[in-house]
């Protein structure tokens, strides 16, 4: 995944862009940067690998190097960004949130005109560079920008340093947001709205699906207005979003307490505690305890001290025990109880099973299992989303090929088990359950889902679930 923070200020940027892009810690493990244009020095930037160590104490020494007025920083899983750029547009900084499907066949078709590109070490190509081409292609900024969106698929938005200003663009679908903020003598676009509010910005409007603006300290102004259709990505609600995160208008930990309460009015189990599997499970329990009646509980605890964000070893034998080791057990809360445990998805089951594997050895009578969202069926194919991007590491589908004896389903069969009324929908939790070790185990609804974040149905994306564009 990936988030990005720009800001164009009157005074110097450099403060705001750091806590600003900091905040957006959260979406992103592998690299990050930030990039700063200034009247005096012109552009300069700095990018880091943030395996393992916080964002913060990585930068924290360049920002007295980084002065200007306006700057644009990013969090990123994968391509190092932002990237400096020289061409007939000027010099530009630019960095995106995308996933680009057919880069291969875009690449091929810019080389025809001998352009070249850098190779990142696993020999892809860098996505944010391939977008620049893009830009590059059209005689000004908005009709590149715009040729970009229209011309990628899968998923793009993005923010471009200029001298001028800094030039938003929000994916044509809508499946990532951009937010703008605004406070005296400056203005900030950011992914997670909540990024701004303590630097003192207050809310000024979130662009719409493929709008395009730019805006300098003191002024915004849209370029290419909105489009009808929108398809923002529901998971932002259910898992990647951060608690004080707003998309559309519906607060990220709002959402969860209203899954939870659907879920509790569907169940009838009889469970001493419910819990949540930190972070994102918490509010889908508390809503779910707030419902039902049924007392909240933390049986474990996530150690944050010295576990930042997802470490994980590069001997591969360890890989599964470090998965569990930031969840620390209070056996006084388990021994003898009958649990319900909350989680925001099942993916491949290993790091649950071993959870409630770790509950049982800590004296649990029952652990019954409750993920907030339906049964994930489909890799994603328009967010780089680590959790569901390869089908065939999802526990759903391996369940699917055993039940069904091969390894090439039909769509249609594909349907019936994505529907929850179904009794091939029925074998397939049960056959995870029975392979995951839980008491019981009950996925939440789409529909129940859906009504949660309470916007229109149609617009938000659920390709993931059921395979519906």
């Amino acid at each position: 995944m990936g988030g990005f923070f720009g800001v164009a200020s009157k005074e110097s940027c450099t403060f705001d862009l750091f806590f600003g892009t900091d905040y957006h810690s959260h979406l992103g493990t592998r690299r990050a940067g930030m990039a700063v244009y200034g009247e005096e020095n012109g552009f300069s930037k700095s990018i880091h690998n943030i395996e393992n160590t916080p964002f913060r104490t990585k930068f924290d020494k360049e920002l007295n190097g980084l002065q200007g007025n306006f700057g644009i920083g990013c969090i990123s899983d994968y391509e190092a960004q932002p990237i400096l750029v020289r061409s007939h547009h000027g010099s530009f900084a630019i960095t995106t949130v995308s996933k680009i499907n057919n880069a291969e066949e875009i690449c091929n078709e810019i080389l025809k005109d001998r352009v070249h590109f850098f190779e990142m070490s696993n020999g892809e190509i860098n996505s944010t560079e391939l977008v620049a081409a893009l830009i590059n292609q059209k005689d000004n900024f908005i009709d590149g920008i715009k040729y970009a969106l229209d011309t990628i698929e899968g998923s793009l938005s993005m923010l471009i340093l200029t001298p001028k200003g800094i030039y938003a663009a929000r994916d044509r679908m809508g499946r990532t947001p951009v937010i703008i903020g605004k406070k005296d003598d400056a203005f900030c676009a950011a992914f997670e709205s909540y990024s701004f509010l303590n630097l003192g910005y207050k809310d000024y409007k979130e662009l719409g699906p493929g709008e395009i603006a730019v805006f300098d300290a003191e002024s915004f102004k849209t370029l290419v207005t909105p489009g009808d259709k929108m398809k923002i990505c529901t998971f932002l609600w259910v898992y990647y979003g951060y608690p004080s995160a707003v998309y559309e208008g519906v607060n990220v930990e709002q959402m969860r307490y209203n899954c939870g309460a659907h879920m509790a009015r569907r169940d009838n189990v009889k469970a001493d505690v419910v819990a949540g599997v930190p972070d994102s499970g918490t509010a889908h329990a508390v809503g779910y305890a707030n419902e039902s009646g049924i007392p909240f509980s933390r049986p474990f605890i996530k150690y944050t001290p010295t576990w930042p964000r997802s470490f994980m070893p590069t001997i591969q034998t360890k890989r599964n025990l470090i998965a569990k080791m930031k969840l620390i057990p209070v056996h006084e809360l388990i021994k003898d109880k009958s649990l319900l445990l909350i989680d925001d998805s099942i993916v491949r089951g290993t790091q649950l099973r071993e959870t409630t594997e770790f509950l049982y050895e800590s004296g649990a009578k029952e652990v019954h299992i409750r993920p907030a969202c339906p049964p994930l069926l489909y890799g994603c194919k328009y967010l780089n989303f680590s959790r569901s991007n390869s089908e065939m590491e999802l526990i759903t589908r391996n369940v699917i090929v055993e039940l069904e004896g091969t390894n090439d389903v039909p769509a249609e069969v594909l349907q019936e088990y994505a529907d929850p009324d179904s009794e091939k929908y029925e074998q397939m939790v049960e056959a995870i359950r029975k392979k995951l070790n839980f008491t019981s185990l009950r996925f939440n609804r789409l529909d129940d889902m859906l009504s949660a974040v309470g916007i229109d149905a149609d617009k938000m994306c659920t390709y993931c679930w059921n395979g519906q564009e």
